[in-house]
């Protein structure tokens, strides 16, 4: 039997106030709607790293912060994730980017999708992420889902502030092909590196 990809939601924002908490909600209710895919939120209010400060990076140096431990143990746990991403000043979060630095072989071979929010629906943010992400060996799927325009200002607390319902119907077609590529290279990840672990436990494979 198939095992179901594990994804977090990544809640990138830690501001009061933030958009963040209608996106992420709404993808999670897009999760539970299909049955190829196990989904949760993080949060990262839940995970209080302070600014990088190990005495190398975690590519080489262990960590030693308790927060920073604590956070890869949450990452180790899951095959893919949905990043829910604000867009500042042309790119990501400032904790956001913390929290991708903290951590790096929980993130590595691992595929993700996000979904931004803002004027350009955070679309010169996710292609920030996206090159970040790539020193993090991560798979940046093509497809994501985009709030921007009269969208985020209908359901923003800064314009009407009306549910993200009211313009889900703009959102689920981009969402399914997200999703649908998400899980895809969820499999070949998790496929390919199972393949990789059973090559290393047989020893004929390892005398040859």
């Amino acid at each position: 039997m198939t095992t179901k990809p594990r994804i977090a939601i990544v809640i990138g924002s830690t501001r009061p106030g933030r958009y963040a908490d209608k996106a992420a909600g709404w993808m999670l209710k897009q999760t539970q709607a299909r049955n190829d895919i196990e989904a949760e939120l993080v949060d990262l209010r839940d995970h209080p790293m302070p600014f990088f400060d190990e005495k190398g990076p975690p590519m080489s140096t262990p960590s030693e912060n308790a927060e920073a431990l604590r956070w890869q143990k949450t990452l180790a746990r899951y095959d893919g994730f949905v990043f829910v991403v604000a867009e500042y000043n042309s790119s990501i979060t400032g904790a956001l980017k913390n929290a991708l630095d903290q951590a790096y072989k929980e993130w590595g071979r691992k595929p993700f999708t996000a979904i931004g929010y803002g004027g350009a629906g955070a679309a010169r943010a996710i292609e920030h992420l996206r090159q970040i992400t790539s020193a993090l060996r991560m798979v940046s799927t093509a497809p994501t889902i985009n709030i921007g325009g009269a969208d985020f200002m209908l359901t923003s607390p800064m314009g009407a502030n009306k549910p993200i319902e009211d313009i889900e119907a703009h959102l689920l077609a981009s969402t399914k092909s997200a999703l649908d590529e998400l899980v895809w290279w969820a499999h070949a990840t998790m496929a390919a590196k199972a393949a990789e672990a059973s090559k290393r436990r047989d020893p004929n494979e390892l005398a040859a």
